[in-house]
């Protein structure tokens, strides 16, 4: 079986993760990559023109075409070749961006994310050794990738958006030939790899055959616990064979809170409600008082002047509110239908009409919507004053259960409101995302935000009528939750 740069790097990080990938690729988890290869097809094809006019090889016609490709135009000396595709004794790649000196070649390599990982270096290492191998000489190689601190004003002017480091003498391709050899025999055996668990099950990336490799562990088990507790530290438990929740409790366990998780779910406990605390909190609200969700994207490539790769832009809210209390529960949204402009600016417009100033804002986990409040702010001076007031009156009601000031077993250690729903209120089917249709989760209502100008009327108003009921549900879950906090601490 041939190796590529991809197959490479996965043998690179675990070799059982080559083998599975190549032989049982549908024991991997469904791990919701889509939108990362979509910045990177946008940001790959954006760096071709960091070195003006370029050629590139057709990937649709088939890897032996590509090498033909890539021969016919070094032969005719073309300076700038993308995708310039190259094959020695079994291995393949494809270079982002060569070019093509008198004296040799440089090769790029291009990544959408805003820094430089291992992973990368041991990606260009495997190009290089096969172009050398390919008897080209390689005079440079370097990783473009994103710089994080640009901020779009005007034209996008690629040379600042992008970092270019030369790695060259980074490369370690005499390594490279002893991890081809060994990633052959591998991909020859037809018997899966031992390989033990390790921290590249979860760095730089997550491995989506992390449940198969843990399915024979008992269950619940050290990977089960929640509550900040680091990887690193659950393996060194794990390699210590201190497993179960029984084992870490005799040995110590982790935090305060990740024993409670465990104590909770091993003696079916009943809720910890901590009176005293919530009280305290309870006692912060003042009336009108609103619960406020945002959804956003994220841009690779920024297309809004004053925004930077990668930032958040708002394009939903929802709002739902009570103007005294035990009185009636109002709502209010938006959902932008400016596709190709600048979302934020409708939103901050409805948003400062439908939030009075000086209100109590209530959100769940208050450092995204206190952010972006933050952000655009700066963007927009003629709402600044009315968006910062709003950030200043935001209480969370995510330290509560964060803290276990109140925690019920079905929590499972975890204070995300996709977590302390479900749990506080089993078996109401009006609280379960997995009812409603088309959207579920934040990474959906972005990716359908960005396809709704290609859709049809019909399926167009159609997708935005369940984006606003997922986004509804958001705001509609916090209500639920509030209320909740207001009567387990009138229960005698």
């Amino acid at each position: 079986m041939n190796l590529s740069k991809s197959r490479y790097t996965s043998g690179i990080r675990c070799e059982k993760l080559l083998w599975l990938d190549s032989y049982h690729k549908e024991l991997a988890d469904d791990m919701g990559n889509n939108s990362v290869l979509e910045n990177g097809n946008e940001v790959g094809n954006l760096a071709r023109g960091l070195f003006g006019k370029y050629k590139l090889i057709d990937f649709s016609k088939g890897f032996s075409s590509m090498i033909q490709d890539t021969k016919k135009l070094l032969d005719e000396k073309e300076n700038v070749i993308c995708e310039a595709s190259f094959y020695y004794d079994g291995n393949f790649c494809s270079v982002d961006i060569l070019k093509n000196d008198l004296d040799g070649v440089e090769i790029y390599e291009v990544k959408s994310s805003t820094d430089i990982k291992d992973i990368y270096i041991d990606d260009i290492s495997y190009q290089v050794w096969v172009l050398k191998n390919c008897g080209l000489n390689v005079k440079k190689a370097c990783i473009i990738y994103v710089n994080s601190n640009y901020i779009k004003n005007g034209e996008l002017d690629i040379y600042s958006y992008f970092n270019i480091k030369d790695v060259t003498n980074d490369i370690s391709d005499d390594n490279v030939l002893s991890y081809v050899i060994k990633f052959k025999n591998i991909l020859d055996n037809k018997n899966e790899p031992s390989n033990d668990l390790s921290k590249s099950c979860h760095s730089p990336y997550d491995c989506p055959y992390f449940h198969y490799c843990t399915r024979n562990l008992p269950s619940p088990n050290v990977f089960d616990v929640g509550c900040s507790v680091r990887f690193s530290s659950k393996l060194e438990k794990y390699y210590n064979n201190i497993v179960t929740y029984q084992d870490l409790l005799d040995t110590g366990g982790f935090n305060d809170r990740a024993c409670e998780q465990m104590l909770f779910e091993l003696n079916n406990l009943p809720p910890k409600i901590n009176k005293d605390k919530i009280i305290s909190f309870l006692e912060q609200i003042t009336y009108p008082v609103y619960f406020l969700d945002f959804e956003s994207y994220q841009a690779s490539i920024p297309t809004i002047d004053g925004t930077k790769p990668y930032q958040q832009i708002c394009f939903q809210y929802s709002l739902h509110y009570y103007l005294e209390d035990g009185v009636e529960l109002f709502h209010k949204e938006f959902l932008s239908d400016d596709y190709d402009g600048n979302p934020m600016y409708g939103l901050c417009e409805k948003l400062c009409q439908d939030i009075p100033k000086d209100s109590c804002v209530l959100v769940y986990n208050d450092s995204f919507e206190k952010t972006r409040l933050q952000e655009m702010a700066y963007l927009f001076p003629k709402f600044r004053d009315h968006l910062l007031n709003i950030k200043d009156n935001i209480i969370d009601l995510f330290p509560i259960f964060k803290k276990h000031d109140y925690y019920v077993k079905e929590m499972g250690g975890s204070a995300s409101i996709k977590k302390v729903l479900p749990a506080l209120f089993p078996n109401e089917a009006s609280l379960d995302y997995h009812n409603l249709d088309q959207v579920h989760k934040g990474d959906e209502a972005s990716s359908a935000f960005l396809s709704l100008k290609n859709l049809d009327d019909d399926k167009r108003e159609e997708l935005r009528c369940n984006m606003l009921k997922y986004c509804q549900l958001d705001t509609f879950a916090m209500v639920k939750i509030y209320d909740k906090l207001k009567e387990v601490v009138k229960k005698k």
